[in-house]
């Protein structure tokens, strides 16, 4: 006779973002057509385009009504302005902040420890927030100085987003 085969806990693809809104997005949309990007360049879709805080992975469902609740810190609203472009070698094209804000510093330090609190691994690394326009883009050709038009997000809130064949915002916190 056969053991019953045990039943997997389903997973969810997790992170906290800051997501923007629609006037924001449509701007950022327009900075990545600025670039000039070359065959085989995965370009991120507009309604995906997001600013990660913390990557979470693979995480059982039946943990997501705890971070939901457990995830709330305080925000306090800030402006991120972006305007720097950037290509990696490994060929991931993206936009970055001028500057840092304090505000998002202690945002992304608050969710660290919170997620450490609920029992999350976090990587240590250096936080490097920015915008992910396209992947595989190795030879894109980045817009020039007089392309760049600054783009200024007004920030006052997270989200909790699941990813999978899309995304889905499982919490907005504010």
């Amino acid at each position: 006779m056969s053991k019953p085969q045990q039943k997997q806990d389903s997973t969810s693809r997790l992170y906290l973002a800051i997501w923007p809104d629609r006037d924001t997005q449509n701007r950022l949309q327009s900075m990545g057509h600025t670039w000039t990007w070359p065959p085989g360049a995965v370009v991120t879709r507009p309604e995906a385009l997001h600013l990660t805080l913390h990557f979470l992975g693979d995480v059982a469902d039946q943990r997501i009504p705890e971070l939901i609740q457990g995830l709330q810190v305080p925000v306090r609203p800030f402006d991120l302005l972006l305007s720097r472009h950037q290509l990696s070698d490994s060929g991931i094209a993206v936009l970055k902040p001028n500057s840092i804000p304090a505000e998002l510093k202690v945002l992304h330090a608050w969710l660290d420890e919170t997620l450490h609190g609920l029992g999350m691994p976090t990587k240590h690394r250096t936080y490097r927030p920015h915008v992910t326009f396209a992947r595989n883009a190795a030879g894109a050709i980045p817009p020039t100085t007089q392309q760049i038009q600054p783009v200024l997000w007004h920030v006052n809130g997270y989200a909790l987003v699941k990813s999978d064949h899309g995304y889905s915002i499982l919490h907005n916190y504010h």
